[in-house]
């Protein structure tokens, strides 16, 4: 895995330094992002104890409680539970219409299995992304993120937008894009009450 990693940071950095034709891609995290839900993830402490999280807590405290050994059960993210539409769903419309809907993403820890769920509430509400650019990464680490942005430089994208609700996410990503000679739009994403 390391070695397919580090070919495709060096192919990115390699497309990234030769001038090629602009080449935009959207990328946006799911929860609490383009939408809020009810599903909740499932904790099991070391000593056996279990709880819930709103995706939120979740964005919020994910890497503390995993240096505590507590593991997560992201079974309800299959299905989005009483979804709604979340702080940069407007945008996003609008988005869809700069670049295109075939390189807008939707990149989001849930699991694989979400896709289509969230395929349906997207085009339910007017986000006409095709499914194949829904990608549940399973992995709920900053580190997934920025790989998977990572290959998406080494396919020839450079003006990049990303959105997400998890500061350490959207940290990673500017990190991982500062190595490459793209443009680059990062930001968090927060929900307003």
């Amino acid at each position: 895995k390391s070695i397919n990693n580090a070919q495709v940071f060096n192919k990115a950095v390699k497309l990234s330094r030769t001038s090629q034709k602009a080449k935009g891609i959207t990328i946006l995290d799911f929860d609490d992002t383009l939408a809020t839900s009810e599903s909740l993830v499932k904790f099991t402490r070391p000593d056996g104890t279990t709880g819930t999280l709103t995706p939120e807590q979740y964005a919020s405290n994910y890497q503390d409680m995993q240096d505590l050994g507590i593991t997560f059960d992201f079974s309800e993210f299959n299905k989005v539970v009483k979804g709604k539409i979340a702080p940069l769903f407007q945008k996003a419309l609008k988005l869809q219409g700069k670049f295109g809907p075939e390189n807008m993403f939707v990149l989001t820890a849930r699991p694989p299995q979400s896709q289509k769920a969230i395929f349906d509430f997207l085009k339910a509400n007017g986000l006409n992304i095709p499914l194949k650019n829904i990608t549940g990464l399973g992995n709920s680490t900053a580190e997934a993120k920025a790989l998977w942005i990572a290959d998406k430089a080494a396919k020839g994208y450079n003006d990049f937008y990303f959105a997400d609700d998890a500061l350490q996410n959207v940290q990673a990503v500017d990190n991982m894009l500062e190595q490459f000679d793209v443009k680059r739009k990062v930001q968090q994403a927060k929900v307003k009450f």
